[in-house]
């Protein structure tokens, strides 16, 4: 089953009198349960299409299609619906909320979205499990380490369970064996689950993880191969 569709997606941005094309016309599909790396150096398009995906931003022409539905004819509200129902996102900086526990992290998707006490506290207990952080579930962000903090994030990301997880840098501020030990985690929870996992990465480390690599170059696939 498709989870993604692009479908000749441009995107240009304007500051001032300079224009800048970070997407040229790229065409992408994505199957349910893919493990899907966007790759590629600065400037490439890769975050900017992850955005696109993940209905942070519009294209300036092209459609996007997310579970059958096309997001470019949605207004502010309904895309901030697709994000909160069917959209997992997992940051660079972890983004998590400094003044609650990882518990509470985990929790506020499922408080967001209307959950009663019970099913918050069965889900996020089963998601802190999942992420082995169930002993850390009383601490707040600054009283965990940086691969700690992600695997919260990612926890939090699978809260209200999205079919689809969007990860921008992953690792970008984790060392060698916490960076192993989060895509670890993320790939198991692929496996398990079979929610479709897609970031965008430069990192040699997440790439070797991937089903799936799709290269870009200013602003259009390159390359695209599956291990």
């Amino acid at each position: 089953m498709e989870v993604v569709k692009i479908e000749n997606v441009t995107r240009v941005y304007q500051i001032g009198k300079l224009e800048t094309q970070a997407l040229r016309g790229v065409n992408l599909s994505i199957e349910s349960g893919e493990f899907t790396a966007l790759v590629g150096p600065s400037g490439s398009g890769k975050t900017t299409l992850l955005q696109m995906i993940g209905c942070l931003d519009q294209p300036t022409s092209g459609r996007v299609i997310i579970g059958g539905k096309d997001v470019t004819k949605l207004n502010r509200n309904q895309r901030a619906d697709m994000r909160r129902g069917t959209i997992g996102f997992i940051f660079q900086f972890f983004a998590l909320i400094p003044t609650l526990t990882a518990y509470e992290n985990v929790e506020m998707p499922l408080l967001l979205n209307g959950h009663s006490p019970k099913e918050r506290q069965e889900r996020v207990m089963e998601l802190l499990k999942a992420v082995d952080l169930t002993d850390r579930a009383n601490n707040r962000p600054d009283q965990l380490s940086g691969g700690q903090q992600q695997r919260v994030a990612i926890a939090r990301a699978l809260a209200s369970k999205p079919t689809l997880i969007l990860a921008d840098e992953p690792t970008a501020n984790l060392d060698t064996t916490n960076g192993k030990q989060v895509m670890d985690i993320m790939k198991k929870l692929n496996k398990e689950t079979g929610v479709t996992f897609v970031f965008a990465t430069h990192d040699p480390r997440v790439i070797s993880y991937a089903s799936r690599v799709v290269t870009l170059q200013d602003g259009l696939i390159e390359k695209d191969s599956s291990s």
